[in-house]
């Protein structure tokens, strides 16, 4: 088993991740087992961040790390809340805080211009140094409700409508969101990227 870490201190994102990766020879470590401490995410996009969390984790554990930078974009907020999702509302940030921050924004909007998608980037590193990390990204289209339904996930699920599912993404099944979501799709292109090596 290869000890892979996950540079996050989203407990939702570790459970999620191993999940995933059930069955395969990746022993993945939450980076919390390390103590290693957060680090500010000063980048401006999602890959500088993924790439900033991931570097940091593995220059301190010494191991190859997996880092996850991913967020919500509306187009009629112009992407936001983008790289800022998970502290949309500011202090104290929370996901309750963040989603009445973002419906009330997009008050008064007709579906049509509450258009958004999930996106996410992975990054793997083999080291601190490693000049050629792995970027994977995946992306999930969909809506943004008028109001909160379903109890599954986290962050922003109770609001996103999946078109597709014709459902919100906190009604969707563990299995069927980590099959649909963005984390998912860029879970994927990794898993093909790793097991190749």
């Amino acid at each position: 088993m290869q000890k892979i870490v996950l540079a996050t201190g989203n407990q939702g994102k570790v459970k999620e991740l191993n999940q995933m990766l059930a069955g395969l020879p990746f022993d993945i470590i939450a980076q919390s087992a390390f103590d290693v401490p957060d680090i500010a995410e000063t980048g401006t996009t999602f890959v500088e961040n993924a790439i900033i969390k991931a570097r940091h984790a593995a220059k301190i554990t010494g191991l190859p790390t997996i880092a996850d930078d991913s967020g919500l974009e509306v187009d009629a907020l112009f992407g936001a809340p983008g790289i800022y999702s998970s502290r949309y509302a500011g202090e104290p940030s929370n996901d309750s805080n963040n989603i009445d921050k973002l419906l009330l924004e997009l008050s008064g909007k007709p579906a049509a211009e509450r258009k958004a998608r999930f996106q996410c980037v992975l990054v793997y590193m083999r080291h601190a140094d490693d000049p050629t990390p792995v970027i994977c990204q995946g992306t999930w289209q969909g809506e943004i409700a008028v109001a909160r339904q379903g109890e599954q996930g986290f962050g922003y699920d109770p609001v996103f409508w999946v078109p597709t599912e014709q459902c919100m993404a906190a009604e969707l099944s563990k299995q069927r969101k980590n099959h649909l979501s963005h984390r998912g799709q860029a879970l994927k292109q990794l898993l093909a990227q790793l097991t190749q090596a």
